[in-house]
């Protein structure tokens, strides 16, 4: 197959996660001669499949097959890859199927490597995310087969292909309150304690507000509110308590101790409960590695960029990869129309993508 007639391929097979859509066995035949280990759990789809040419560094493409569901009002099927206007249309072609297609195509195309080239895939990324790369890197851990370095193929460029590439990634940190109170009656609020009225004395000091400030890489982390409830919907009982959410996508210099401390120094002497989790940690990759340095150079080759590092965004299955001392970036198309109706990219995205993977390994030394 060519570059364009593979991702063409990849974007009619259907795959809602956690459903591979059997595209993890077409790509351990597609790459023959390659060794292949299966790694399912349950109903997600794993696949770690390498081909050992030296001694060298092991060189390792990441990625997912899965996709979010289509949603309605599409302008032609999105699952079959349509061209029109400039545009290959279809669920995935941004998230991550180009990405797949390119390094798969890639990968299946070296002729000479110093060392180890691989693929890690899985089918649950856009789900709960426990049962796939997650459990892929429990096996390579425990079988001393961890990677050098990693490239994720999610889509990464923001106003032309080349422009950007993720060298970290912020973390999530969730906030749970529980603001207690005293119910009572609305006409005697001398004898009640009123949460909404309590948390409202506190709220404009506390919401949107930057709790550090960020530095080249990151952008400051901030306290943002997300739900608030309480009352019994009637106009004459002030409620027992108050919940509220948040999430922190938090940069290095902000932890769940620094989020702890700000919300106690803001509630002072209120009664409440704080649960805080965490989904993902931030990390950052040194710019100076090979890895970055690599992959600027084959950008800059093949598309005349210089391209920019960014950490911008939510997160990806990187954040599994980072934390067990792997050199980790993502490179991708542009991102503008992922997860939406009528998503899209172009033809000529899929195949510079493709070129720079390509480009890549060949100067990996």
């Amino acid at each position: 197959m060519e570059i364009i007639e593979l991702f063409k391929y990849l974007v009619n097979s259907k795959s809602e996660t956690p459903d591979d859509g059997g595209l993890l066995d077409f790509i351990e035949e597609y790459l023959e001669g390659f060794e292949a280990i299966r790694i399912d759990k349950e109903d997600v789809k794993n696949l770690f499949i390498y081909k050992k040419f030296g001694e060298g560094e092991h060189l390792c493409f990441a990625g997912h097959v899965d996709v979010v569901p289509a949603g309605k009002n599409w302008e032609s099927s999105p699952y079959e890859a349509t061209e029109r206007d400039g545009y290959i249309y279809g669920r995935g072609t941004q998230d991550m199927k180009s990405g797949v297609a390119a390094f798969t195509q890639a990968v299946k195309e070296a002729e000479n490597f110093s060392g180890t080239l691989s693929l890690m895939l899985t089918s649950d990324e856009e789900g709960d995310a426990i049962n796939g790369t997650v459990k892929i890197l429990e096996f390579l851990q425990n079988n001393d087969m961890l990677p050098d370095a990693c490239i994720v193929a999610e889509p990464t460029c923001e106003e032309q292909f080349g422009d950007a590439i993720k060298v970290g990634r912020r973390g999530s940190i969730n906030g749970y309150i529980t603001l207690k109170g005293k119910q009572g009656h609305a006409a005697y609020p001398e004898k009640a304690i009123n949460p909404i009225h309590n948390i409202s004395q506190v709220l404009g000091s506390m919401a949107g507000v930057d709790l550090d400030n960020g530095d080249e890489f990151f952008a400051p982390s901030k306290f943002v509110v997300t739900d608030i409830r309480s009352g019994m919907q009637v106009t004459n009982v002030t409620p027992n308590d108050l919940e509220m959410m948040f999430n922190v996508r938090n940069n290095t210099k902000t932890t769940q101790k620094e989020i702890r401390l700000f919300v106690k120094k803001h509630f002072k002497e209120l009664d409440y409960d704080l649960r805080l989790t965490q989904g993902s940690y931030p990390f950052k990759t040194d710019t100076d590695t090979k890895l970055v340095q690599r992959i600027d150079a084959s950008i800059k080759r093949v598309t005349g960029i210089q391209t920019k590092h960014s950490t911008a965004g939510g997160t990806s299955d990187a954040r599994f990869i980072a934390p067990l001392g792997v050199a980790v970036i993502e490179f991708g198309v542009k991102n503008d129309t992922i997860h939406s109706v009528n998503e899209r990219t172009t033809r000529a995205e899929v195949e510079g993508l493709y070129q720079v993977f390509k480009d890549f390994i060949g100067s990996w030394e």
